[in-house]
């Protein structure tokens, strides 16, 4: 197996992740912030999308489904187009209101860009230096690694704030 292969697997778990913690979910679950001030499931599915767009798009040169595609107008935020959701205030958090449809199409459009990516790569190009800001400068292979990490934290928190809805037996 390849180093690729193994990513391919990782982000194919985030996507059936979203996708089974988005089904059939109702607007008041996927709105309600656990204990009033937790990411609600929308800031938290929108925010990983974002994350996997933004990081995965940078390294690989290509330009960000979330402006390439449209979806910045069709999800219509009152935030800044290029806003990730990093360092966000409680009503920042609030302002991300879509319908759960939105969210998984988004999502999907991101797996595919991250999945056509990454069906390119050797092994050799995941010593890549991607970004310089840091000491040591970051790898591809680095970069990769920690929008998974990042990516199944946020999906595992939405899955548990779906479980929190007392209405629900799943």
């Amino acid at each position: 197996m390849q180093s690729n292969d193994l990513l391919l697997d990782a982000f194919g778990r985030i996507r059936e992740t979203v996708a089974a913690t988005l089904d059939g979910v109702d607007g008041e679950t996927l709105l309600r912030r656990p204990a009033g001030n937790g990411n609600s499931m929308a800031w938290l599915i929108w925010h990983l999308g974002r994350v996997e767009d933004a990081q995965l798009a940078s390294a690989a040169g290509l330009e960000q489904v979330w402006t390439a595609q449209g979806f910045a107008g069709r999800f219509n935020l009152p935030l800044p187009e290029r806003d990730t959701g990093y360092g966000h205030s409680t009503e920042k958090v609030d302002a991300v209101k879509v319908p759960p449809e939105l969210l998984v199409e988004y999502y999907d459009a991101v797996h595919r860009q991250t999945v056509t990516f990454l069906e390119t790569l050797a092994d050799a190009d995941f010593d890549r230096i991607v970004d310089t800001r840091w000491d040591p400068p970051v790898t591809l292979g680095v970069r990769l690694v920690s929008t998974i990490a990042d990516c199944l934290q946020h999906v595992g928190q939405a899955a548990y704030a779906r479980g929190l809805n007392p209405a629900r037996a799943d």
